[in-house]
């Protein structure tokens, strides 16, 4: 009898522990819930703390109270200006009202979906008005306020708050983005052989102009050297001409000394009688030996 009441009472305790696991739950600081029975609201809990439900027939969802992100994939967008970009727009939020959050979208899997795609929507639309010229200028920010505004707009449907819209980036396409270095790359060799026509031009130029100035200088020196030539043969000239007529034996003995350089050379041969008048001065620097044999 008492193995069977100390079953019943741990019968009684299983049952109660699992009762107690099953209606009990906690909400942490970072979370906030709704109480489903049925799939149907029963009730919104905002406050962190323990709470209780219905065994079996209720459960518990749970959502995030931080700011959440949402990161859609690129969108490409035509500009007014006619240029398509890809644009990836990324934005913050938060939710506010989990119930209405709950009824519009039930999980943030497909609040991403849908609010990716309005984010995107806004984003083209609001674009659409503006040049490529306004998305690198001060009218960017301008333009991040209009998108901004749309999607909080959009926002209370969800019963979320938006945080913060970013444009993360823009691209061009990759078709376009060729098109535009094959431009780029046609203009710079177009520079560069600009640049290097001109520095041949110049190059040629500097050329001409230094062998002008070459000739020239080379002219200037030909001219210098006939003129200090011409005025040293002169003054040689005039000084053998002195000489000369100071000492008529000093001028036989000169001109003498320069037939000998003319006429003797290497494998010079001459065939003259010893008493010749050519080798007069080789006796005797006055050239008397040879006049006493005579």
């Amino acid at each position: 009898m008492r193995n069977l009441t100390l079953a019943i009472v741990g019968i009684l305790v299983v049952a109660l522990g699992v009762l107690a696991f099953s209606a009990l739950f906690t909400v942490n600081q970072a979370q906030q819930a709704i109480v489903l029975q049925f799939g149907e609201p029963r009730r919104v809990i905002k406050d962190p703390g323990l709470n209780w439900k219905l065994p079996f027939i209720q459960n518990v969802v749970f959502f995030d109270k931080r700011v959440l992100e949402l990161d859609p994939p690129p969108e490409q967008v035509l500009l007014s200006d006619q240029k398509r970009i890809n644009v990836n727009a990324f934005a913050r939020y938060r939710i506010l009202d989990p119930l209405i959050f709950f009824q519009a979208v039930r999980d943030e899997f497909r609040l991403r979906d849908r609010l990716g795609k309005t984010l995107n929507s806004g984003v083209r639309d609001v674009l659409a008005l503006h040049p490529l010229t306004d998305l690198l200028s001060e009218k960017r920010g301008t333009i991040m306020n209009d998108i901004d505004e749309r999607m909080k707009a959009a926002a209370g449907d969800f019963g979320i708050e938006i945080v913060d819209v970013r444009i993360g980036r823009t691209d061009l396409p990759e078709e376009i983005s060729n098109n535009v270095y094959d431009r780029m790359r046609s203009e710079r060799l177009q520079e560069a052989n600009k640049d290097r026509a001109e520095g041949q031009e110049i190059n040629l130029r500097i050329r001409a102009e230094a062998d002008r100035e070459r000739t020239v200088i080379l002219a200037d020196a030909d001219r210098q050297s006939q003129i200090l030539r011409g005025e040293g043969e002169g003054t040689a000239r005039a000084t053998k001409n002195r000489a000369f007529g100071q000492d008529a034996d000093f001028y036989e003995f000169y001109r003498s000394l320069e037939a000998y350089g003319t006429s003797f050379g290497e494998g010079t041969s001459l065939v003259l009688s010893p008493d010749s008048d050519f080798f007069r001065f080789f006796g005797n620097i006055d050239g008397s030996a040879n006049r006493k044999s005579e």
